[in-house]
């Protein structure tokens, strides 16, 4: 399944759907049209676990596409949110993850040639999420280096503590696309969090594709493009840690929790490792992807013109 967090109006409240070709199916109207009582939220279908993707599952199956009045809405009439547009707690993120991406940092960033040992790990507040079309905040007084990382991300689904890497997959509720944006010129003494944990800096979505229909997170292309131009294109497959040996190394430490999001790694093509330089600048506008997921469109904005930067909560 294919989950997404929408309106259906600007003043709408949010809401939980699952899209069904050109259709958003309103989980819990779904639900209301059965007798049942299904999860409102994300997060409370995350919360629900196999049960409650079965359920849906089978209500959706019984409608067949001939859903009743007012459960579906099409999908060009409603705006896509985060999916999960309030994370219970820090994104992890994942640097130094693809092998090109290594070298080239180690050339621009100053950081060091030799492949990790272990996963990079740091992390980015609930604060910096944003949905599809949200615009990405370039505030000039705090960067001049804004730059943009494609990245497939790890939505867990059960409690993980301490799993092997045979059992990480099982922990997986579902993937979906985000841009790692990272200003570059904000590393404070080795830290990436000011850097990467800035307002807006975790752009999320468009849906999270339920992890049935993506059996191997190893095989997806991912690509990104600034104004029309691509700037990086690879494969999950050039991980140097795979998605479950991520869960694996995190869950010896730290408990993984349902809802929580993982961000795997950007591969080469950033804008700090190409010659000269690029980066993000207002009025540009950012296209990223991943096979099978879908694809997420930000603009960028000038944070100092009192723009705004759209609903984060």
């Amino acid at each position: 399944m294919k989950l997404v967090t929408y309106r259906a109006g600007v003043e709408g409240a949010a809401r939980l759907g699952v899209i069904a070709d050109d259709l958003v199916v309103d989980v819990a109207a779904l639900g209301e049209s059965f007798g049942e009582e299904f999860p409102a939220t994300m997060l409370d279908l995350i919360d629900a676990g196999r049960p409650g993707l079965d359920a849906l599952s089978t209500a959706l199956g019984e409608c067949d596409g001939d859903f009743p009045v007012g459960v579906a809405t099409a999908l060009a009439n409603v705006a896509l949110l985060a999916p999960i547009p309030r994370p219970r707690k820090n994104i992890f993120g994942i640097g130094l993850n693809y092998l090109d991406h290594v070298t080239e940092s180690s050339k621009a960033l100053d950081t060091a040639p030799d492949l990790p040992r272990e996963p990079v790990v740091f992390s980015k507040p609930p604060t910096t999420v944003i949905g599809p079309d949200q615009p990405i905040r370039h505030d000039g007084d705090m960067t001049q280096q804004l730059d943009w990382e494609v990245e497939l991300a790890v939505i867990i689904g059960t409690r993980a503590t301490g799993v092997s890497r045979a059992d990480a997959l099982a922990h997986v509720f579902g993937y979906s696309v985000m841009i790692d944006v990272s200003a570059r010129d904000n590393r404070r003494a080795g830290q990436w969090i000011f850097s990467k944990g800035m307002d807006s800096y975790a752009p999320f979505g468009p849906c999270i594709v339920t992890a049935d229909e993506i059996p191997d997170p190893q095989v997806l292309d991912l690509w990104l493009s600034v104004n029309g131009v691509e700037k990086q294109r690879s494969n999950t497959s050039k991980m140097l840690f795979k998605v479950d040996e991520l869960i694996a190394d995190l869950s010896h430490g730290i408990t993984l929790e349902p809802g929580d999001i993982i961000a795997s790694g950007t591969p080469e093509g950033v804008g700090a490792g190409r010659d000269p330089q690029e980066w993000m600048w207002p009025g540009d506008v950012v296209l990223a992807g991943v096979q099978g997921i879908g694809t997420l469109r930000h603009p960028v904005i000038d944070a100092r013109r009192g723009h705004g930067q759209g609903v984060i909560a």
